[in-house]
């Protein structure tokens, strides 16, 4: 049915835990975002009718090695990832909706990224996870008669494929007690 790269941004918070042997630094991390990824394309099958995928928000679930050196962190980190998903094929010229339907994937993520401490407790970094969400397929039917297509027809299936990248720039504040500088 066509392919698109959804486009967006997102919005989001952290918690986890660190702790660091030397200048070794291991944790674990709990992330969850609010997300407008979206994307279009035409559909291959029928003219005049769009497909429309969307991530509204996503999740990481990740553990973290990482090397610090005085104030400065660089680490990678790798786990799980959860997506809320949502499709839409609709007629172009009305803007109809002929079906729609969501759901939420699971998959993995991996990722890097670099951390700086500006004063105590506060750091900023920046940094790069991708999203490995997998390939599905997706039955539409016509829930709306399109063009003298009726109601319940086959509309087609989408083989849906969700790799994401993402580019963050965080802000962290560390809890005194913390065994980690960071």
């Amino acid at each position: 049915m066509g392919c698109n790269n959804a486009t967006g941004g997102t919005a989001g918070g952290q918690i986890g835990y660190r702790w660091q042997i030397a200048n070794s630094v291991f944790g674990l991390e709990a992330q969850g975002n609010w997300a407008d990824f979206k994307g279009s394309n035409a559909n291959l099958a029928f003219a005049g009718v769009q497909d429309e995928s969307k991530i509204g928000a996503f999740g990481l679930f990740t553990g973290q090695v990482g090397y610090a050196w005085n104030n400065v962190l660089l680490y990678v980190k790798g786990g799980a990832a959860v997506a809320s998903n949502k499709y839409r094929v609709f007629d172009f010229a009305t803007g109809l909706t002929i079906d729609n339907g969501s759901e939420t994937r699971w998959g993995g993520a991996v990722g890097a990224g670099l951390e700086f401490g500006f004063a105590p407790n506060w750091s900023v970094g920046i940094e790069y996870d991708h999203l490995f969400m997998g390939h599905r397929d997706v039955d539409f039917f016509f829930s709306a008669g399109i063009g003298g297509v009726p109601v319940g027809a086959r509309a087609g299936t989408a083989r849906i494929g969700q790799d994401v990248d993402v580019g963050l720039v965080r802000v962290n504040y560390r809890w005194d007690g913390a065994v980690a500088k960071f």
